[in-house]
């Protein structure tokens, strides 16, 4: 390796784990996705530890997870973690207002998260992880990594094991709390886990990702498949029109 080989050799590391990061942030909202995750759990419990009012809580912390779509809606953005997060609060105050227990609004939210936790660690073992599905299309690899790809296919099982594992202790801390713990206990302690263990999983897959080769952009193969295609096609089709000029000609 000479001296300017080693300076392109970094250049091209750090434009992929620039690339890694992107496409990180994109797949799991970047900070806005985050804050529109906390932001209705946190009103529910600050109204609930004021006035102990369910109904009003309920209704609060839904209201303003639907502005917080209509808002994506008027600046043209995005909306799946928008209503992804007025889906789980709308379970949340269905549950709720069913049972008539203040602490159900967050059942919902636990179940799914302990539920996820184990699709990343089954998916993980067998061999199928959970983090290059839901990556591999943010990557334009799809699922090549599966055969064509063996070290990223180790870097998305290894990420799919801290997903798995850093939301299980999530859940392994959270639901004793929802027996023991009363709803505003109960609800805080939620509100602090909810960004934490979320930025170490995703650090985390950084980590793995940026180490492992780059992806195979499927995209572009396919896109370069049909270009070929047509060239041939135009070939063929002018070698059939100078025979049919030279059978002319004789």
């Amino acid at each position: 390796m000479t001296s300017l080989d080693k300076p392109t050799e970094d250049t091209q590391q750090q434009d992929a784990r620039a690339v890694t990061e992107a496409a990180l942030f994109e797949a799991f909202g970047g900070v806005r996705g985050m804050v529109e995750t906390v932001v209705p759990g946190l009103l529910f419990v600050t109204i609930f530890t004021i006035n102990k009012d369910l109904h009003m809580s309920a209704i609060a912390a839904l209201a303003v997870s639907l502005v917080l779509v209509v808002v994506r809606l008027a600046m043209k953005d995005t909306v799946k973690h928008a209503f992804s997060g007025v889906f789980g609060v709308a379970f949340g105050v269905v549950f709720a207002m069913m049972t008539g227990n203040a602490k159900d609004f967050y059942l919902p939210g636990m179940l799914y998260t302990l539920g996820l936790s184990l699709a990343y660690i089954i998916t993980a073992l067998c061999g199928v992880p959970l983090i290059g599905l839901i990556l591999g299309p943010v990557f334009k690899e799809n699922l090549s990594w599966r055969t064509r790809n063996p070290g990223r296919k180790k870097a998305y099982t290894k990420a799919s094991w801290a997903w798995g594992l850093i939301l299980l202790a999530k859940c392994a801390i959270l639901f004793p709390l929802y027996w023991w713990a009363n709803t505003s206990q109960l609800g805080w302690v939620l509100v602090a886990l909810k960004i934490p263990p979320f930025l170490l999983a995703v650090w985390l897959t950084w980590v793995f990702l940026a180490k492992a080769p780059a992806p195979i952009d499927v995209f572009a193969e396919m896109e370069a498949a049909e270009k070929a295609e047509q060239e041939k096609a135009e070939e063929e089709k002018a070698a059939e029109a100078a025979g049919g000029r030279h059978r002319r000609d004789v």
